[in-house]
């Protein structure tokens, strides 16, 4: 299966974004690429939580997964949406940080809602508090696409090794990370637990990201690290976007998911334990 990954620098305007990633998914499609896949925040990335609901829309009515929806029927593919900012009808007014994978017919085949909200205190200057605008989600979620079986998780997820491993377990054969990572996390932390993910379930992980610095017109902008990667079950590097926008190809030979196991059949043998 070839694959696109697309890494997008996106602003606060989701009109203003729209086009250009509909540009990288036609390279895609062009090149070849069945499955495509776009990064976390593909709409928009915003920390002012007053404008984002002032751009943001249902999921019934939001143009950016409208278009997507388009240019999947259009072009015939798979496309992961790798996630959009979504108004819900929570009492809170919380929006959701959803993923959609859209068939080739343009229908939604899947949605996963982030189940881990990044709030954290990178440094004095760093400060995330996701849960303020957004809603975990309550659910795994795996997608069953034809030519292969997909666990849906997002960015921060990356960290809670438990969740993939239930994706592995239940049947997935590729796990998409879809990220706008934190450009001094992503340094440190990002190729090393991907390709943990990677190694410990078997399967390929994809994930598309958001790079450089992201302007606002309501807030101070942002970073990203870039460098979206595919991994190998058996945890080899098969590509790296690097920092520029763009679209990244890697043929998936799905065969590797059945030899990594079972040269290493680790999520066959665990083993109840006590304490502590």
């Amino acid at each position: 299966m070839r694959t696109g990954l697309v890494q997008l620098n996106v602003c606060d305007d989701p009109a203003k974004n729209l086009p250009e990633t509909i540009s990288h998914v036609r390279a895609a499609a062009a090149g070849g690429a069945g499955f495509i896949l776009t990064p976390e925040c593909t709409n928009a990335l915003s920390s002012n939580r007053d404008y984002q609901r002032s751009v943001l829309h249902h999921e019934e009515d939001d143009p950016t997964l409208a278009a997507l929806r388009q240019e999947a029927a259009a072009a015939g593919i798979w496309l992961l949406i790798g996630s959009l900012g979504v108004l819900t009808t929570d009492p809170d007014g919380r929006f959701a940080n959803r993923s959609f994978l859209i068939a080739p017919s343009g229908s939604i085949a899947a949605r996963y809602d982030k189940i881990h909200m990044f709030d954290v205190n990178v440094s004095e200057t760093e400060i995330y508090r996701e849960s303020s605008g957004y809603r975990p989600g309550q659910r795994a979620v795996l997608a069953d696409a034809g030519f292969a079986k997909i666990g849906m998780t997002i960015c921060y997820d990356v960290r809670f090794p438990h969740l993939y491993r239930r994706l592995a377990q239940a049947g997935a054969e590729i796990i998409t990370v879809p990220a706008a990572f934190n450009h001094l996390t992503g340094q440190a932390h990002w190729e090393t637990l991907l390709r943990a993910r990677a190694i410990e379930t078997g399967c390929f992980v994809l994930a598309p990201a958001q790079t450089g610095f992201h302007s606002e017109k309501a807030g101070k902008g942002r970073r990203t690290h870039g460098h979206s990667l595919a991994i190998a079950p058996w945890g080899e590097i098969l590509c790296d976007a690097e920092a520029q926008p763009g679209v990244t190809f890697v043929d998936l030979d799905l065969s590797q998911v059945t030899k990594a196991r079972n040269r290493v059949p680790s999520l066959t043998h665990d083993r109840a334990f006590d304490g502590p």
